[in-house]
């Protein structure tokens, strides 16, 4: 089961429910692709770039706006299991949080020439490997294999650039 927790705190994009059911979707399907084994439960919150630059600030020290900031609240060891107690609501492992900029993904879509929902889609799919282990930042091998694993979940759902 994975409890999603999705919260659109920005007024400058309409949310469609068709971007919604991605959001839930890509969650899903990371999950199932990376055969977590336990039921989870994760924050998605849907912003605007001040705010998330603000965020950004006061999180990594970088005052500038992102696309996307993943908030894992678990450690995964090198063979991708979780380390350590789960911290649970009662039911579910709480995984972490997602912020997205909404308006950074309407530009970023733009400047890719795909749709705003295979955007947030790539987003979300990004976040959750991270929120999962994955890493990139200085790592050649660790950028591939996310960017392989996040084609292939967006795949799976029939999310592509067209």
């Amino acid at each position: 089961m994975v409890d999603i927790i999705l919260e659109n705190e920005q007024d400058v994009l309409p949310v469609t429910e068709e971007i919604e059911s991605a959001i839930r979707r890509v969650c899903e399907r990371t999950l199932e692709s990376e055969e977590c084994d336990f039921d989870a439960q994760i924050s998605v919150t849907l912003t605007d770039d001040e705010t998330i630059r603000e965020i950004n600030k006061a999180n990594r020290g970088i005052d500038k706006p992102t696309d996307v900031l993943s908030f894992p609240l678990l450690e995964f060891d090198e063979n991708g299991v979780a380390d350590g107690e789960y911290e649970t609501d009662g039911e579910c492992v709480m995984l972490g949080d997602i912020v997205i900029s909404m308006e950074r993904a309407a530009r970023q879509a733009e400047e890719y020439g795909h749709s705003l929902l295979r955007e947030v889609s790539f987003l979300t799919a990004h976040s959750m490997l991270h929120l999962l282990g994955y890493d990139h930042v200085d790592d050649a091998e660790g950028e591939r294999v996310m960017n392989e694993k996040q084609e292939s979940v967006l795949a799976s759902l029939g999310i592509t650039r067209d």
